[in-house]
């Protein structure tokens, strides 16, 4: 049979996963072929097997030999504010002084910096700077993404960052799959320092409604694997417990998927709501309480670490992910790029910190960056393993062996990405 490409002669990892996400110890299965090969047609990967197997089945004339080296699904980033204008820079230097993350907050800093740079930047240098930023994930192997909202937080503003999403992703301004996540409840605006409550009602009552309307009316008929997300900060400073189990209420009463930022800073139960109210994703879990750790990896709630975060702040405390992956949970990783704490493209710099900080080995971690990841957006079915029937994201690392992922860090080792089928990256 022809095929489009030939990927032959690989170490290669499909991370095989046809119940759902790895959970505990499977996170330590990669599926790993040791000359190993596929075959593409069109955006579909055709067949997976021994080199052996794939050449005597199919014949092409474009053929990527990988010989010495690792081939792998493309990374998939399950937690990033990409789309933002502006930058932080300043506070990087308050930060190195002294002041904390909140204490810039609370004095005009912070997230609140970058919702005035973003509330006025003109839309085609919005999308110009958030494409410059996908550019480069995708040059370090991320295939697939999700974005935010967040740092608009009034209603129109809010409408326009999740339009542009869905621009940067149709328009095909840059290769990366994009899956949009409303987070409206990012923090209090300045508007509302004085009333939060007024802030909560508006979200509930007016902005959801209108991001779930406009989201039928944009994606009618294009058949998306997962729904909009809903995300609320529940952290002192940001949103509390019973004002984040509104919003995430009334967000799965208007059929969108839920996630939630908890135990960042402080441990205010959202880890547990996250559990009862069946979230997609609990993300950063710093200071999870032990029993909350637990209940999370009994349940189908994916964990989704942020390594880079902690190290963009000089904090020295990780997610606790051996006691989360010993009882058996489902631990994905993300970048959780964004201009204030980790301003950071590299999901091979996040595997490899994931193994220092959180003592991941390095097949857990990669589990974590790909199979794990897609499933935390809800994409579990389309992309994260390479296997026949499966969208085509491969990324070819110049290394010869997939430890060197873990192992080496501080340089890019991809070498090739292939995005649906088409090579959209050489090195």
């Amino acid at each position: 049979m022809h095929a489009d490409l030939l990927i032959t002669h690989a170490q290669l990892l499909t991370l095989s996963s046809p119940t759902g996400p790895k959970r505990g110890p499977q996170m330590s299965d990669l599926g790993l072929v040791p000359d190993g090969a596929l075959a593409v047609q069109g955006e579909t990967i055709a067949a997976v097997g021994s080199t052996a197997e794939i050449l005597a089945a199919y014949r092409s004339e474009n053929v990527i030999e990988a010989d010495g080296k690792v081939v792998l699904p493309g990374f998939v980033d399950p937690h990033t504010h990409a789309l933002f204008a502006g930058e932080r820079a300043a506070e990087f230097e308050m930060r190195l002084r002294g002041a904390t993350y909140m204490e810039i907050m609370q004095a005009g800093g912070g997230i609140q910096s970058t919702v005035n740079a973003t509330r006025t930047a003109p839309w085609e240098a919005l999308l110009r700077e958030t494409s410059l930023r996908l550019e480069a994930m995708l040059l370090h192997g991320t295939t697939t993404a999700e974005v935010k909202t967040g740092y608009a937080l009034e209603q129109e503003g809010e409408l326009r960052m999740l339009r542009a999403i869905l621009a940067l992703d149709r328009e095909r301004h840059q290769a990366v799959d994009l899956v949009p996540t409303w987070l409206a409840a990012h923090a209090v605006p300045r508007e509302y320092r004085h009333d939060p409550a007024a802030y909560v009602r508006q979200v509930v009552d007016e902005m959801l409604p209108a991001a779930a309307a406009l989201w039928a009316q944009e994606t009618a008929g294009e058949g998306r694997p997962a729904p909009l997300f809903c995300d609320v900060f529940c952290e002192k400073g940001a949103f509390d417990l019973d004002q984040s189990r509104r919003i995430l209420e009334r967000a799965r009463a208007l059929g969108m998927g839920l996630k939630i930022h908890v135990d960042e800073f402080a441990a205010l139960g959202g880890t547990a709501l996250a559990v009862e109210l069946g979230a997609i994703s609990a993300d950063h879990l710093v200071c999870t309480p032990e029993e909350e750790l637990l209940a999370l990896a009994r349940s189908d709630t994916i964990a989704v670490s942020l390594p880079g975060t902690p190290f963009g702040l000089g904090d020295p405390h990780y997610s606790p992910a051996r006691t989360l992956l010993d009882a058996g949970g489902a631990l994905a990783l993300a970048t959780d790029l964004n201009p204030g704490t980790c301003y950071c493209v590299s999901m091979p710099f996040i595997i490899a910190l994931a193994c220092r900080a959180m003592r991941l080995s390095p097949a857990e971690a990669v589990a974590a960056a790909t199979i794990n990841a897609a499933h935390a957006i809800g994409w579990g079915r389309r992309v994260g393993s390479l296997e026949a029937g499966k969208q085509a994201d491969v990324v070819v690392l110049d290394l010869p062996d997939y430890r060197h992922l873990a192992y080496r860090f501080g340089t890019n080792p991809v070498e090739v990405v292939v995005k649906r089928g088409q090579i959209a990256v050489v090195r």
